[in-house]
């Protein structure tokens, strides 16, 4: 368990953002590059330490990650078949795009229109000083389908921040885990959007539940699944034409920490 636990805290011999996932030869057992074969009882373990570890600390982004690996089956199963469903998801399985500072032309999202999606995606890493080279590979998925499922859905994260215009702020977080909950079904974002508000102040909490969490479910319910978006193939399109595809209504934040 201890070795399990330090391999899920991460490794140096990450795989790249620009490998794919791919079935292959990648050593005995394995699916994908970093995919570590666990049994049943080793991963009702990773569960138990990862959910004690997440909820301690919501931050510990490494190990709400673990417990998305193995909590989620069924749900990234659903997600699969819905991307299989629709046009755009089944290339995106196809092709299996990857996001990082590695495949993003920066240079071109600069470039790009005031009010452009890849604009103000950019604009949302720039202000909130975040990158998408932080998001944790998959390990503990025995199924090199969906390990890319779940993979995709780390990555496109800050894309859903900023089609909801979100912050990464605790609050901000938040209502993107209540968005996510309901899009996904996935028991981590379901239970970071019932103890996230833990920490919240006063203030924050009231206006959390009477205002942000029914906004972020309405919108949730009303979007098609936002797995199912190849976003590099939309920078160019206007931000506010893309949340009108989707039904996403914007909500305004300000005031709030």
């Amino acid at each position: 368990m201890a070795t399990l636990m330090r391999l899920a805290l991460g490794s140096p011999f990450s795989c790249p953002a620009d490998v794919p996932f791919r079935a292959g030869s990648h050593g005995a057992g394995l699916l994908y590059p970093d995919h570590i074969p666990t049994s049943l009882l080793q991963k009702v373990l990773l569960t138990a330490g990862s959910a004690g570890m997440a909820l301690y600390n919501p931050y510990r982004h490494d190990m709400v990650a673990v417990l998305g690996e193995t909590t989620g089956h069924r749900a990234l199963e659903a997600l699969r078949d819905q991307m299989r469903r629709d046009p755009e998801g089944a290339q995106i399985l196809q092709e299996r795009p990857r996001i990082s500072l590695s495949t993003l032309d920066l240079n071109k999202l600069e470039s790009l229109p005031e009010g452009s999606f890849g604009r103000e995606y950019l604009r949302f890493l720039d202000m909130n000083s975040v990158s998408p080279d932080t998001r944790a590979p998959t390990r503990f998925v025995d199924d090199e389908e969906l390990a890319y499922v779940i993979q995709r859905y780390r990555e496109v994260h800050d894309m859903v921040h900023t089609l909801l215009g979100m912050p990464t702020n605790i609050l901000g977080e938040i209502v993107v885990k209540w968005f996510e909950a309901v899009q996904t079904g996935l028991p981590m974002c379901i239970l970071g959007a019932l103890f996230g508000p833990i920490r919240l102040s006063a203030k924050n909490l009231k206006v959390l539940v009477s205002e942000l969490i029914p906004w972020a479910v309405q919108n949730g319910h009303r979007a098609p699944c936002v797995l199912n978006l190849y976003y590099e193939r939309r920078w160019e399109q206007p931000l506010r034409a893309l949340q009108e595809e989707l039904g996403i209504t914007p909500m305004d934040l300000k005031g709030l920490e």
